[in-house]
């Protein structure tokens, strides 16, 4: 087994048949008898989509042992982040009431998610397991510094400027903020793949030894798990799209708000990141674990941000990113928060303990506000 949890020889059967197997319930929406909207199909859909989700999870496991860390992690994050932007604009296409927030609303569900219960989750089950954890301080600060940034200028700033009544941006301001993200994620790519490098490897690899050549995945294995990969993640899309109209109804169903929706979305696409992250932590490979988790949360928003606000200029749809009075308030905490459990360099299960409380804060007032 690899350090990541996963065979580097053999596919499973369901990493290929649940994407497979997504194909035709897809191609029957074509036909109007059983287009979406049915509970059977919709049961099948939301089956397929997990396994489609996990399938996502192993191929990109497969290939980050081929090319190693940093890349790993920075791959899985960057095709979390194309289903991140395919479903926030087919709901924006789909002016559906209060859908012009989605934008805002799943994003900052992201970072709430990815620094309060992913971390929260994996601090726990690593320190449970091993005591205490350590990994390179100096790659994690850097790393809240870039999000702190990102998150500040594209959820928080919108609220005080004076271009537009907040909680909107200008044009020319919302295409200045898309393009200083993207920038800002770019320079971070560059730091945490090539100059130094170093701040981001797991300090346990030198003790554990590095993967021998002989238990990498092959390269015919490594093309096919791309080729699986790609149509993973675009079934992910697909069924996640045909499940808007019947999720909609069920969160109307179930009397939570409509901004509950971009909780869910967050959820559905943060999954793949989620589950390679906790691995990571279990294995006692902290530092993977944070590197898969905050690097999510900045792709989110440098590469998310940028690409909804073309697309907001383009079609002349308004797009408020200002986050109300007490979702800032938790924002704020969580970095606060983040600053002083991931500051040490070593981590136990009261660090965990802490952002899993505001992770239940934030769910909470996500559902009742």
């Amino acid at each position: 087994m690899s350090a990541h949890g996963v065979h580097p020889t053999s596919l499973p059967w369901w990493s290929w048949l649940g994407p497979l197997a997504s194909l035709p319930l897809m191609a029957s929406q074509t036909i109007p008898e059983i287009a979406t909207g049915g509970l059977v199909w919709s049961m099948l859909a939301t089956i397929l989509l997990g396994v489609s989700v996990f399938a996502a999870v192993h191929h990109a496991e497969i290939i980050a042992l081929k090319v190693g860390e940093p890349f790993g992690s920075i791959l899985l994050a960057i095709a979390v982040t194309v289903i991140e932007v395919a479903l926030i604009v087919s709901i924006l296409l789909s002016n559906a009431q209060g859908s012009e927030f989605v934008a805002r609303d799943t994003v900052y569900s992201a970072v709430m998610i990815v620094l309060n219960g992913v971390i929260g989750l994996s601090l726990i089950a690593g320190g449970r397991l091993h005591h205490e954890q350590g990994f390179r301080s100096d790659g994690v600060a850097a790393a809240l510094s870039v999000l702190g940034t990102l998150v500040t200028i594209a959820l928080i700033f919108p609220n005080f400027t004076h271009g537009i009544e907040g909680p909107y941006y200008t044009d020319h301001q919302l295409l200045f903020v898309g393009a200083v993200s993207l920038i800002l994620y770019g320079i971070f790519i560059f730091v945490q793949t090539i100059r130094h490098r170093d701040y981001f490897a797991d300090i346990t690899s030198a003790e554990d030894g590095e993967i021998e050549s002989h238990s990498l995945p092959s390269t015919k294995t490594t093309l096919l798990s791309g080729v699986l990969l790609i149509l993973s993640l675009i079934m992910v899309i697909l069924l996640a799209k045909g499940l808007s109209v019947p999720l909609n109804a069920a969160i109307a169903w179930a009397g939570l708000p409509a901004g509950f929706l971009g909780v869910v979305i967050a959820m559905v696409v943060l999954l793949p990141e989620s589950v390679a992250s906790l691995r990571a932590a279990i294995a006692n490979k902290i530092q993977s674990s944070l590197n898969l988790a905050i690097g999510s949360a900045i792709a989110s928003i440098g590469l998310t941000i940028p690409t909804v606000a073309i697309f907001s200029v383009l079609m002349h749809k308004s797009l408020p990113l200002g986050l109300p009075p007490q979702d800032m308030i938790l924002l704020v905490l969580t970095l606060f928060i983040s600053t002083l459990t991931l500051g040490s360099g070593r981590t136990n299960v009261l660090h965990g303990a802490v952002h899993l409380v505001i992770f239940g804060i934030f769910v909470f007032i996500a559902a009742v506000p």
